[in-house]
């Protein structure tokens, strides 16, 4: 308990922000990706594919990538404070 009331310093934690790549060609718009994302980082384009709406949202837990059944989302980095992975 001695984190109560103290002031956490960004510098100390990493900043879980990734890159969502979606592989247009094998995504067959189930979209469990979107039902999933605890965040809504994902809207649904015209043909029902899933596109990131709110890429800054996204706390890469990667729950898209391991409920897609066609393997076409990759969540990749976590960047710290300083901009290093």
């Amino acid at each position: 308990m001695k984190y109560i009331g103290e002031v956490i310093s960004k510098k100390k934690w990493k900043i879980p922000h990734g890159k969502i790549y979606i592989i247009k060609d094998r995504c067959k718009g189930c979209n469990l990706c979107i039902e999933f994302c605890p965040k809504d980082v994902f809207i649904a384009d015209n043909q029902g594919k899933p596109i990131p709406k709110n890429i800054d949202a996204c706390i890469k837990c990667e729950l898209c990538e391991l409920r897609c059944p066609d393997f076409a989302i990759v969540v990749e980095g976590v960047r710290d404070n300083d901009g290093d992975k």
